[in-house]
């Protein structure tokens, strides 16, 4: 649902430059494929991020080219952003959310933390307050 193509372009150093067409924020690097892929985790999340913190909608993947890697954010975020995604599409805002669940605002706030450690039973609980479930596969 969140897997994004990632363009991986050899810098003048060797080092491996990590971008996304369709987040231009996350941008990042490895000093080979491997480590390039691994820190592009977490620059996609640091770059999904912003849009939570300016309340944006979140940028749709494009479909990869042949051959061209992907890459999705853990699946920890990747709930917390099918929530948030879930939240928009509702026109619900934080505040209604928080009373829905009988929340304090930065209880929502941290849900929505990209970089926060949040329980799976506090984003399921999220979700049902928007009348969603929660799915969970292994692939």
């Amino acid at each position: 649902m969140f897997e994004y193509p990632v363009t991986l372009t050899p810098d003048d150093n060797g080092a491996i430059l990590v971008t996304f067409a369709d987040v231009p924020e996350a941008i990042t690097f490895g000093a080979d494929e491997g480590e390039a892929l691994l820190n592009a985790v977490d620059a996609l999340e640091t770059g999904l991020s912003f849009y939570i913190d300016d309340r944006r909608p979140l940028p749709v993947p494009s479909l990869p080219a042949r051959g061209q890697k992907t890459v999705r954010p853990s699946a920890l975020e990747c709930a917390k952003l099918g929530v948030y995604q879930a939240m928009l599409e509702e026109g619900i805002k934080k505040s209604e959310l928080a009373q829905r669940m009988g929340w304090h605002m930065p209880q929502v706030d941290r849900l929505f933390d990209l970089r926060h450690a949040s329980r799976l039973d506090q984003v399921e609980a999220a979700a049902r307050a928007l009348g969603k479930t929660l799915n969970i596969r292994v692939a």
